[in-house]
């Protein structure tokens, strides 16, 4: 790097570590809570490739079979190109292995070797919004159940019938919580904070009006597949 380039990511990296000191919200989450019933054990991280086999959108978008469901593809050319999965310099001065989530740029980072940074593009709901700070994947889960809580219930009394009483929203192409979700804890408090997946792809980069943080559901498979239990989060 130059002087000029390594002052440059000097300057952004203070950006997101004075970002990341200012006090996380105690506000309650909403639409993307879901109880995990188990705790995974730790494992160790897998390696990381400096330069995956992306072979472009139209395959890293296109459907997908997965445990049994055919995800469709998704009409990538309608979305802004900055918020495809791709490798770009780490601005986050993390170490490799952390995810970082930028609300306020609708991007998340997952940090690599060598300066790197593998960046998905994201939806962030209000709730996203609520809670900031440091924390860890403490479960994940494939094609998760969704449990619509109560208040958001009291709104919309046509979700009654995927209340807690009744089981939750069975796994599917509809669920909100989309083909994976991540369940972030500090320690053993659940922040109700998830990372998920979701088919309403039009809502990447954008500001919608509920969950927490959502991802195209072959980004988040994607992510899964890369992190393991115990991944240490920031949410800026």
């Amino acid at each position: 790097m130059t002087g000029n380039e390594l002052h440059r990511a000097a300057l952004t990296r203070r950006r997101f570590l004075g970002m990341a000191a200012v006090g996380a919200a105690s506000t309650a989450l909403s639409a993307c809570v879901t109880s995990p019933p188990s705790i995974e054990p730790a494992e160790g991280f897998p390696p990381y490739e400096t330069e995956p086999a992306f072979s472009g959108p139209a395959a890293m978008y296109g459907p997908l079979e997965d445990d049994g469901r055919l995800i469709p593809a998704v009409p990538y050319q309608k979305i802004d190109p900055q918020y495809y999965r791709q490798i770009v310099e780490d601005p986050t001065g993390e170490r490799p292995g952390t995810i970082v989530v930028h609300t306020p740029t609708r991007f998340l980072y997952l940090v690599m070797e060598d300066g790197q940074a593998l960046r998905y593009g994201v939806g962030i709901g209000r709730q996203g919004f609520s809670w900031s700070g440091r924390a860890q994947v403490q479960w994940k889960q494939k094609w998760p159940k969704w449990t619509p809580p109560d208040d958001m219930i009291a709104r919309q009394p046509e979700l009654a019938k995927y209340s807690a009483a009744n089981g939750g929203m069975p796994p599917g192409l509809d669920n909100p919580l989309g083909a994976r979700a991540l369940y972030l804890f500090q320690g053993n408090v659940d922040t109700l904070y998830r990372l998920h997946g979701s088919p309403e792809w039009w809502s990447i980069g954008k500001a919608v009006s509920s969950g927490c943080v959502r991802l195209i559901n072959q980004d988040i498979i994607d992510l899964y597949s890369r992190v393991p239990v115990k991944t240490p989060v920031l949410v800026v």
